[in-house]
């Protein structure tokens, strides 16, 4: 029995003695996959692959619910389209400009072909830090501050927004996304003191049916409204639905490794529907098969990449079909399309919709459509950071400064977590306080190891001592500090958001790397207060991590590495009170 005591209590000692560290080793294993996948996010190498220019067939038309085209869209998926559908621009695009984007409708099934995000360039010009790189000799590169292009007809980048009808049979070909349209001028633009604009489209048919297609945009908004309306004079019913689709090639930059593929930004089609909401449909998922029997009352369908999203959005009330595909030359489509609608000779019938197209924007997308700001991913810490996004947003709102709101949430989850830091430091101050007995009784029973055990497990129970309470700030870090970075990774307003001095955009890394150095200062200070591990190897690893975290920390995001500064510079200012307070205790 004494025997199984000593060798339990063996067990146990180890176990605290080791556990902190592998908590440690564990936490920078996770930097370390965080800092890789930050790197492929914004160091992209990779070349975009060449899609071929070629004439294809007509293979991006929906099939109706019984799985047959319609008369209109066989006969046009049957012959070769005498234009590509990667560089589908007739004679002459129909050019908008809002205050917010900038876009191209073509004529040829009134399509949107391009869309420039006028407030978000690809880089921002910063003369400040520029002006300091090159007084330290430091390579001042030149900066593309092009608006970011999310709509693109480049056959390599190809990304476009497109609508129609498909026809039942026997009823008159109404117009798809290969029909030309006719348009009264070839340039809007929403004027100054103007809120909406209108571009209105016509297409027009010898057996009697006209079908109007109108665009409108409002100030200040990335949501553009489209209404299509049908006017049948063919002295017969006329059949059909409406659909909207989005075509897409993937995005091949800056692909992750095995290692850190899984913690990038996600980048393809997602749906939501009333039953199942937020749902993501990647590539492979699409050229595997088609959303079989998808069918939902509302919803919506959308392409999101890093920051920005596209999506269809049909009306709320209507009970809509998804779909998916996966068509030649490495293209995608995801879309969706109405019930079958019967218009009756000598009336208009309208048919609505909503495209969304702008930047990830949380309490913007919410007003837009049900489950949108969903589009905005934490992965499985969105219980953690949607708190976080919030009182981020809250404090914003007062100050207007990103990195000073960074400041405001670190040290308000530095108030949340008081009692367990309080509780967790002053364990960490009493095993400080020990440490030289502890070593006394290390040397005493250098050759009884289980001797050495059962006292140094009395001297805890007889100083009240946890060795395991020092683990809780790493424990309790760890969820927050993962969540944060999937917060300043997928926010877009931290795009390009200034901080102060030369940290001038918070979700890059510190240009001059100020701030790891000041966190690696921080934690090798931290570090001090703490009792060092009994096993002299460990001790030597730990003192090494203050370095190895700085190495990491270069490449993160300057927001993140903000948070952290605060935060260690909080735990040292609590713990050294807290030593202080138990080390002149008698």
């Amino acid at each position: 029995m004494r025997v199984a005591l000593i060798l339990f209590q063996k067990n146990l000692v180890k176990r605290m003695d080791n556990i902190r560290f592998i908590l440690v080793v564990t936490f920078a294993m996770l930097i370390f996959m965080l800092s890789q996948a930050w790197q492929q996010d914004y160091d992209p190498k990779l070349q975009v692959a060449e899609t071929a220019n070629t004439p294809i067939n007509a293979d991006d038309l929906p099939t109706t619910a019984n799985g047959t085209n319609t008369e209109s869209a066989t006969s046009t998926s049957e012959q070769t389209v005498s234009v590509p559908v990667t560089a589908a621009v007739v004679a002459k695009t129909i050019k908008v400009k809002t205050d917010v984007i900038s876009l191209e409708i073509d004529p040829q099934g009134g399509s949107i072909i391009n869309l420039d995000l006028l407030t978000y360039p690809v880089e921002k010009s910063n003369t400040t830090v520029d002006y300091l790189r090159s007084l330290v000799g430091m390579e001042v590169a030149e900066k593309n501050t092009a608006p970011v292009r999310l709509f693109n007809s480049d056959p390599k980048k190809l990304f476009v927004a497109q609508s129609g009808f498909i026809t039942e049979k026997d009823s008159a070909t109404a117009p798809n996304h290969y029909s030309v349209f006719s348009s009264e001028k070839d340039s809007y633009t929403l004027a100054e003191g103007q809120d909406s604009l209108s571009v209105p489209l016509t297409w027009t048919d010898n057996n009697g049916l006209v079908v109007s297609k109108v665009f409108t945009f409002k100030r200040g908004s990335y949501a553009i409204a489209l209404e299509q309306s049908i006017q049948n004079n063919t002295n017969k019913p006329w059949v059909g639905r409406q659909y909207s689709q989005l075509l897409r090639v993937p995005n091949t930059e800056g692909k992750g490794n095995m290692l850190t593929g899984g913690m990038r930004a996600y980048d393809g089609g997602v749906i939501y529907t009333e039953k199942n909401k937020y749902q993501k449909v990647s590539f492979d998922d699409m050229a595997k098969q088609d959303l079989e029997n998808t069918i939902t009352k509302g919803g919506w369908v959308a392409m999101i990449q890093h920051y920005f999203a596209s999506a269809w959005i049909p009306p709320a009330d209507q009970e809509n079909k998804l779909y998916t595909d996966e068509l030649k030359d490495g293209r995608y489509l995801i879309g969706s399309y109405s019930p079958s609608i019967t218009v009756l000779n000598d009336t208009t019938t309208k048919f609505s919709a909503q495209l969304f197209a702008g930047p990830k924007i949380q309490p913007m997308m919410e007003q837009v459509a049900n489950g949108l700001e969903l589009t905005v991913d934490y992965s499985v810490l969105t219980f953690v950071g949607k708190p976080i996004y919030s009182l981020l947003n809250k404090i914003h709102s007062f100050i207007g400064n990103w990195g000073l709101a960074i400041i405001g949430v670190t040290m308000c989850i530095k108030l949340l977590f008081f009692p367990l830091s309080q509780a967790s430091f002053k364990s960490m101050a009493k095993m400080r306080k020990i440490q030289p007995r502890l070593k006394e009784l290390q040397e005493r029973f250098a050759d009884d190891r289980p001797r050495f055990n059962t006292e140094m497990m009395a001297l805890y129970k007889k100083e009240k001592v946890n060795p395991l309470g020092g683990c809780l700030p790493i424990l309790i870090q760890i969820p927050v500090f993962m969540a944060l970075y999937w917060v300043l990774s997928e926010t877009v307003e931290f795009r390009q958001a200034p901080f102060m001095l030369w940290i001038q955009d918070l979700s890059i890394q510190d240009p001059f790397f100020v701030l790891p150095v000041i966190m690696g200062i921080s934690m090798k200070i931290q570090q001090g207060l703490n009792p060092a591990p009994i096993d002299p190897i460990q001790a030597k690893v730990m003192k090494m991590f203050p370095i190895v975290f700085t190495v990491f920390f270069l490449f993160f995001p300057a927001g993140l590495v903000l948070y952290w500064v605060i935060n260690n510079t909080l735990s040292i200012i609590q713990q050294t009170i807290i030593t202080r307070q138990i080390e002149k205790a008698p």
